[in-house]
């Protein structure tokens, strides 16, 4: 007799997956809402990459450049760094996922943060390997935990610096120290996808740390500071033999035209980058003042984003509603085991009053409590 499965079954762990939910972007009675969820750039793509963008239209029907050459070229020279060892993805998440397809698998364990990107833990269940969290120390990532956290069956060790959702960042030094805890067969990904909003003097993205040695990898992205989410467009730095395995894994055109135009627009225009850091660091000052004037605190942020806290998690979903009422999106982050807090993207100064003026109400009517 047999002894196939009677029906089709997805591979072990599959169905234990959480689905990766995304940021709101609507809501209902409100045309034009305050989109504060997904941490998108408040200026929007810059003209010149809009321009590129556009340019592409009359060539849709050939294929993109399989090997993104003119893109890696541009981010190698805006850089400094050897294109060769630079691989191109459909957003960062791309190249996460085959990090995760190329070094993790049944029997393995990858090793996150407490409240990491939630992508992690769905990175390592769509492989077979289990996800291991480490405890965070006030809402940041532990070197000393992340290091106990090893077994002989971790193959991979996340690190989102700055973190999302929390908005904390580990120093050089301390990625430094990370990277040389960690024994030399597990790949450490640090996933530097706010690197330009960080203005922190001991800040490293992790070129250092890539250049260092042959087991580590940098991912970053240009949906953040380039304003580029739509086009899905990342990108990796890393040692020549990870560069050799992410080209065996990779679909020959995963990148579209339309996201390498863009892209090598974008990574040249740095006056647009330079705006955008600018108007960051200046609004969410702002937005953290004046909300701490409210009593509404939460971790120093080094992205384009605030974690706020609020009595409990019923104040945390009282407040979005109260907001969405306003006009504004802000979004929930239960799902990284933080159901007291939201985070809040830093829009533009129009939107950031809109916040401060929802949560004035809010707290004024005493639902926070």
């Amino acid at each position: 007799m047999s002894d196939r499965p009677k029906s089709l079954t997805p591979r072990p762990g599959i169905m234990e997956i959480a689905p990766y939910v995304p940021g709101e972007a609507r809501i209902a009675g409100h045309a034009e809402p305050a989109q504060l969820a997904a941490n998108e750039n408040a200026l929007g793509p810059g003209a010149a990459a809009v321009a590129a963008y556009q340019a592409g239209a009359g060539s849709l029907h050939r294929y993109p450049d399989g090997g993104a050459t003119a893109l890696v070229q541009a981010i190698g020279k805006a850089h400094g760094l050897d294109p060769a060892r630079i691989v191109c993805g459909a957003g960062s998440d791309e190249l996460l996922s085959f990090l995760g397809r190329a070094y993790a698998g049944p029997g393995d364990e990858v090793l996150y943060s407490a409240h990491g990107f939630l992508m992690y833990p769905i990175i390592a269940r769509t492989v077979g390997a289990t996800p291991v969290t480490a405890p965070e120390v006030d809402l940041a990532a532990s070197v000393d935990n992340l290091l106990a956290a090893v077994t002989p069956k971790t193959r991979i060790v996340f690190v989102a610096n700055p973190n999302n959702p929390t908005g904390s960042m580990l120093s050089a030094r301390e990625m430094q120290r990370l990277r040389a805890g960690l024994p030399d067969d597990v790949l450490l990904v640090i996933d530097a996808a706010y690197a330009e909003y960080v203005d922190h003097p001991d800040y490293d993205a992790g070129v250092s740390l890539v250049d260092a040695g042959e087991n580590t990898v940098m991912t970053r992205t240009f949906s953040k500071i380039h304003g580029l989410a739509a086009v899905r467009l990342g990108w990796c730095y890393a040692p020549a033999s990870v560069i050799a395995v992410l080209q065996r894994i990779r679909g020959p055109f995963n990148v579209t035209s339309a996201a390498l135009a863009a892209g090598a627009a974008a990574i040249a225009d740095t006056a647009h980058v330079d705006r955008s850091r600018k108007h960051n660091a200046v609004e969410r000052k702002r937005l953290a003042d004046r909300l701490g004037q409210l009593g509404l605190t939460g971790p120093e942020s080094h992205g384009n984003f605030l974690l706020i806290r609020f009595a409990d998690a019923a104040a945390a979903t009282a407040a979005l509603e109260a907001m969405n009422r306003a006009g504004v999106i802000p979004r929930r982050v239960a799902g990284y085991g933080l159901p007291q807090c939201l985070r809040i993207t830093v829009g533009t100064a129009a939107e950031n009053d809109k916040v401060v003026a929802a949560l004035t109400d809010f707290m004024q009517a005493g639902q926070a409590r």
